[in-house]
């Protein structure tokens, strides 16, 4: 009895050892990924931010084209002013390219704040 008190007496202690020093190096891996997230989340909100207004027409091109057409009706040339299309955001499309950077944009701060998500998940286990 005494050889197996001592065994789980040197076992408690290594495995203390062993643990704490395992706490120790992945509560400051997940320190530094949530520092990580945190800036690549700040820094991808704010390219979204940028690119937010590529994805609806301009409305100052739907008040010029209005404007323009009560110039035209204004100056009594009717002809001119029925020839133009009323709404210009009609002809507007989105190109595939900006759609794709911005479900990137999109997909990459989402992974950011998930990663961050789980580190501190992780930090409060």
């Amino acid at each position: 009895k005494d050889k197996r008190s001592r065994f789980w007496g040197v076992y408690k202690r290594v495995a203390e050892e062993h643990d704490s020093e395992f706490l120790e190096r992945y509560t400051s891996d997940m320190d530094i990924v949530l520092v990580f997230s945190g800036l690549f989340s700040a820094v991808s909100t704010s390219f979204i931010v940028a690119m937010e207004s590529n994805l609806s027409p301009d409305p100052s091109d739907t008040t010029n084209a209005l404007l323009t057409q009560l110039v035209q009706i204004g100056l009594g040339n009717f002809t001119e002013a029925g020839s133009m299309p009323v709404a210009p955001a009609s002809t507007w499309s989105l190109s595939a390219s900006t759609l794709w950077i911005q479900m990137i944009a999109y997909a990459s701060l989402s992974m950011s704040l998930l990663a961050a998500f789980g580190a501190v998940l992780g930090k409060q286990w």
